[in-house]
């Protein structure tokens, strides 16, 4: 992607991300496919782009402190497609706890960061890829051509027999009307680009303005980070929202699948309204890696895996 006007390129030495800094300090960093696992082309949470990510952050903080940040994707395909599942089964239970945790901790980089943050979602924005894209204030899409297939944006995990692993529970049903957001977290449906929910993409615009969308929303919102500040959390299940999401959660409960992978995420959620967002996280983390052990997840994983 060529640097626009007034951007200049921050930082792009291995193992660090491209960033790219605006004139008026917004900084941009765009992800990347793994070099050692092209994949096509698409980017996938791996523990290469974690550590990545990682690194381009400490680079970030090294720098004057940013006016804004935007998430952003190289990827000609897609926004992230997900975590790499093989990776991950590939992990003992207590390796697969660790990653996990260190996840957590990339992803709460954004949310600690002192000033508006967006993510621009350029494609499929699915599982890790929309969770990461959730612990910044705002997302921006772009809008799908005539002639083009939806991309997607959802939590598929549940699909597969898990739940998802870095908060996607508490706070899709933050962000979107929780009587939607609880019954396809815990069937694992995900949204096309044409028919997401409201709440979750702030604006749809066309993929080349993209980018410049994200940098003037927030020079359009200088406090939009000022709530998540105050929390030390993404948009997530909180005091204000409490209530809502409780009351929500017992209108859909007899209605949701009857899976070990359901249950879980539910056991979250209720987690979350009772105990807040870091014993949920934690709870995602011992579910998921139980929940792979199930016949169910067994099975899906291993057709997964052999389609890929």
């Amino acid at each position: 992607m060529a640097n626009g006007p007034g951007i200049a390129p921050l930082m792009t030495s291995p193992p660090l991300l491209p960033i790219d800094r605006s004139d008026d300090g917004i900084a941009t960093l765009r992800l990347v496919p793994n070099p050692a696992k092209p994949r096509g082309g698409v980017v996938v949470l791996d523990a290469w782009l974690l550590d990545a990510i990682d690194a381009a952050m400490d680079a970030i903080a090294a720098g004057p402190a940013p006016s804004g940040f935007v998430l952003a994707s190289d990827s000609e395909r897609v926004f992230v497609a997900g975590a790499d599942l093989a990776e991950i089964d590939a992990l003992d239970d207590d390796a697969l706890l660790a990653y996990l945790e260190h996840g957590a901790a990339v992803y709460q980089r954004i949310a600690d960061l002192d000033c508006p943050t967006v993510a621009a979602i350029n494609g499929a924005c699915l599982g890790g890829g929309l969770e990461i894209a959730m612990h910044c204030d705002a997302l921006v899409g772009s809008v799908v051509a005539p002639d083009d297939k939806p991309w997607r944006i959802g939590l598929p995990e549940a699909g597969l027999g898990l739940c998802p692993g870095w908060g996607g529970t508490q706070m899709l049903a933050a962000r979107i009307d929780p009587t939607v957001a609880i019954p396809a977290t815990c069937s694992g449906t995900t949204f096309k680009a044409t028919e997401i929910p409201d709440g979750l993409v702030e604006l749809m615009v066309p993929r080349r303005d993209l980018s410049a969308c994200a940098v003037n929303w927030i020079r359009d919102h200088r406090e939009a980070h000022a709530d998540r500040r105050s929390r030390n959390t993404p948009e997530t299940i909180s005091a204000g929202n409490q209530r809502v999401i409780a009351a929500a959660l017992e209108s859909v409960r007899a209605d949701l699948p009857d899976t070990d992978a359901a249950r879980a995420v539910v056991e979250c959620i209720e987690i979350g309204l009772t105990d807040g967002w870091a014993a949920a996280i934690a709870a995602e983390r011992r579910l998921l890696t139980g929940l792979r052990h199930t016949p169910a997840a067994r099975e899906r994983l291993e057709a997964f895996l052999a389609k890929a």
